[in-house]
């Protein structure tokens, strides 16, 4: 197997480490002690986060022969603080929390701090806002410690949800004292997370910045993508393109286009016209010979075109995207275009008008006028009766004796009028042709939602 520079460093760094904390002649590699493992534990993730994938391998190792060793460790070997130290620190680098347990359920002798371990175990067992105040005052007091930088990611960690703010400046003291560690990875991906949720633009882009430059090939660097889309998606008018740019410009050709990939679908979809366009023609001129990236950025910058007056070149712009270049998320956001594009581009069939009252020609006399109105078939079927045609007893108002009276222990029965609803009587009085157009206009609505649906929230 190939290795590459990163892994020739881990294994470099490794040797020495562990050369370091070998034992004297004589005596077995189990004399070891922790905070010498710790070191190479360290060195591992470390390495991990600054762009050597292979190493995690070498971390599970590590971990695994930490935890067995502290758990066969003599208690005596934790009089000395660099021990405790590791056993603290190897519990917040992903640690075997039972572990942990298992050494303060042995510490006879009272060498580990009760405020931390008992703060730990809850922090770890899920319940970790139960400690968020008891975390501020632990840290306060090991500040400047070798468990400092882990303390201030943990009291981060659990303040997040209380107080944001105070989250902040946690994470921005543990990135201080751990520079180009595990800990500064988690506290600067964390810190843009708060950023972005409370619209501190000049934050989240200072963040952003800072990780692109120190941390952009780390395991996690897809959440930091996804959450600079999310920034600047959300704040279209606010982000200028330039300081995008300026942040995506340390990565490579194949990562800035995945960037602006998704930030264009993204604002296609949320209608952000002018973002989307931008983003689009950036994800086509690094595309080059990527016919399907083209088309994905073809896709999303014709889709803010729709609902606009160029809805027929969009449409032709659609008609020539491959379809085997888009994935079943992507065909299922271009057919939801294409319906709108249909359907705005239709004509609508006019509705033929209601004729209420005599029909007379424009060019009529007056006298062909009165004629067609004194036609008793051509009258408004709506006119009174004349009186004389009307019996004396139909003529007056019916009394509240006259009303109906169901027999007793009957109900008695509503006419058809009182059981219609008012869109009901509305519907009843809708001409059929434009009722055919409305109910036709609901199926492509639905059609289009159903469509809709399968887009990620």
């Amino acid at each position: 197997m190939k290795l590459t520079r990163f892994s020739l460093s881990l294994l470099a760094g490794c040797t020495v480490a562990l050369m370091g904390s070998l034992p004297a002649r004589g005596q077995g590699t189990e004399s070891i002690e922790p905070y010498r493992m710790l070191r190479s534990l360290q060195f591992v993730q470390d390495s991990v986060v600054r762009g050597d994938h292979s190493a995690a391998d070498m971390q599970r190792f590590m971990l695994s022969t930490i935890d067995k060793r502290l758990r066969e460790v003599d208690p005596e070997v934790f009089s000395d603080p660099r021990n405790i130290d590791a056993a603290l620190i190897y519990a917040m680098s992903g640690g075997n929390p039972q572990t942990l347990e298992y050494l303060i359920a042995r510490d006879i002798n009272g060498h580990f701090d009760t405020r931390v371990a008992d703060a730990l175990r809850k922090y770890l067992s899920g319940k970790g806002t139960l400690v968020a105040k008891t975390m501020g005052e632990i840290l306060a007091e090991y500040k400047e410690t070798e468990i400092g930088p882990y303390l201030a990611l943990v009291a981060g960690n659990v303040t997040i949800s209380l107080d944001p703010a105070a989250a902040l400046k946690h994470y921005d003291w543990a990135r201080l004292t751990a520079p180009g560690t595990i800990v500064e990875e988690a506290a600067l991906r964390r810190s843009l997370a708060i950023s972005v949720e409370a619209g501190l633009l000049d934050e989240a882009s200072r963040y952003a910045n800072s990780y692109a430059r120190r941390f952009l090939y780390s395991p996690y660097a897809s959440q930091f993508a996804d959450l600079f889309v999310e920034l600047v998606v959300a704040n279209p008018k606010a982000i200028d393109p330039a300081d995008v740019d300026a942040t995506l410009l340390y990565m490579d050709k194949d990562r800035r286009r995945e960037v602006y990939l998704r930030m264009a679908r993204r604002a296609a979809i949320l209608g952000h016209g002018e973002l989307a366009l931008m983003a689009s023609e950036q994800a086509k001129r690094l595309s080059g010979e990527a016919a399907a990236d083209d088309a994905m950025a073809k896709l999303y910058g014709t889709l803010v075109k729709v609902p606009t007056e160029g809805v027929s070149d969009a449409m032709a712009v659609l008609n020539t995207i491959p379809t085997d270049a888009l994935s079943p998320r992507d065909k299922a956001l271009r057919q939801a275009a294409e319906l709108v594009a249909k359907e705005v581009l239709r004509k609508p069939e006019p509705a033929a008008p209601e004729v209420i009252g005599p029909v007379v020609p424009a060019s009529a006399t007056p006298a062909d006028a009165e004629m067609a109105t004194a036609d008793p078939e051509l009258q408004d079927p709506f006119a009174p009766v004349p009186d004389a045609a009307v019996p004396p007893a139909a003529s007056e108002p019916p009394s509240a004796d006259a009303a109906p009276v169901a027999a007793e222990g009957e109900a008695a029965e509503p006419t058809a009028a009182a059981d219609a609803t008012p869109e009901q009587a509305t519907e009843s009085k809708m001409d059929p042709q434009l009722e055919t157009f409305l109910e036709t206009g609901r199926s492509k609505l639905n059609a289009i939602d159903d469509l809709l649906k399968e887009e990620d929230p």
